[in-house]
């Protein structure tokens, strides 16, 4: 798959078709649920609150990355759900999302759940981890924060 898909797609729940919010859904359970072993909830209520903004690439019109940001309370945006399609991983996707991410939290203190293994990646993003590592769903996290910039 080339590394160029579309622009950053952006949008709050109520300006997402119903299509959209499927293929959504489909790309984070294919790779929460699925190929990490994660039965869990993924239907959380969040995705409808109105400050929260789901954000995308599509590759033939079909979303390859994806994540979310909430609106926490106390000003603070938290940035979740972030997943690449196996077939799109390593083509800087995930980079180009967080970026974009950034650019609409502004100066806001943001946090994440970043799994283990990708404290380096939001690292390169501002983030530094702000307590000790957990396991959720067999799986380990580190609580991380990024906080106003000047």
């Amino acid at each position: 798959m080339p590394s160029q898909t579309t622009d950053v797609r952006v949008a709050s729940f109520a300006d997402l078709d119903a299509r959209t919010f499927h293929d959504l859904l489909k790309l984070r359970i294919d790779v929460f649920v699925v190929e990490q072993h994660c039965p869990y909830p993924e239907l959380d209520g969040r995705d409808v609150e109105p400050g929260t903004r789901h954000l995308w690439l599509e590759h033939d019109d079909a979303p390859v990355a994806y994540l979310r940001i909430l609106a926490d309370p106390g000003g603070v945006a938290r940035i979740g759900r972030v997943v690449v399609a196996p077939a799109a991983r390593g083509g800087g996707h995930a980079g180009r999302l967080m970026s974009e991410a950034l650019r609409q939290v502004g100066g806001r203190p943001c946090v994440l759940e970043a799994q283990s293994y990708l404290v380096d990646f939001y690292a390169r993003h501002g983030f530094t981890v702000t307590g000790p590592e957990y396991v959720e769903d067999d799986i380990p996290h580190m609580p991380m924060r990024r906080d106003t910039t000047p």
